[in-house]
């Protein structure tokens, strides 16, 4: 049967062959599943400069739907929603200019790992390990706030298990 090329953006495999890949790279429908995929990650002031720019979608206000979706030349952002973007970029402007704002920095200062890593070494040195290990299991894991907010995040970013992985041992196979 040959090569097969699996494409991430549009879900699709087909024969890996120079003609096929280069029909299927140039095609509209990938275009449009790569633009889709790369909009998730766009920028909310970004987003914010381009909606204001465009002009209101008639049909979308009057009916709530738009035949072209979203590749629509018209904003499909109400007022409502583009003043919740305001104030998410709000948020995230304040929380750069003063990230300690609470009283405790979610990044980690360089101070600190160094201290955690001079400790991890001297308890490989004296024995301790399995001590230092349960530590590290019970410290408090976050994930970063950006991660929360792409769906189908893959199981290996998230963060282990409180308890730890559950370690199970196969003895048959087959």
């Amino acid at each position: 049967m040959g090569k097969r090329y699996y494409c991430d953006y549009c879900d699709r495999s087909f024969q890996d062959t120079l003609h096929n890949r280069k029909k299927h790279l140039n095609g509209v429908q990938h275009h449009r599943a790569k633009k889709a995929w790369f909009d998730n990650f766009r920028d909310a002031a970004t987003v914010l400069n381009e909606e204001r720019t465009k002009e209101p979608c008639r049909k979308f206000l009057q009916t709530g739907q738009c035949v072209f979706g979203t590749s629509c030349r018209f904003s499909h952002m109400s007022e409502r929603h583009m003043k919740m973007l305001e104030q998410k970029i709000d948020d995230e402007k304040r929380q750069k200019e003063n990230p300690d704002q609470d009283g405790s920095s979610t990044v980690r200062s360089i101070d600190e790992w160094l201290s955690r890593r001079e400790k991890k070494l001297a308890a490989l040195t004296s024995g301790r390990v399995l001590k230092m290990e349960e530590e590290e299991c019970a410290e408090n894991i976050e994930i970063p706030p950006y991660l929360l907010s792409i769906p189908d995040l893959p199981p290996s970013l998230h963060p282990p298990p409180t308890g730890g992985w559950r370690v199970t041992q196969h003895n048959e196979w087959g």
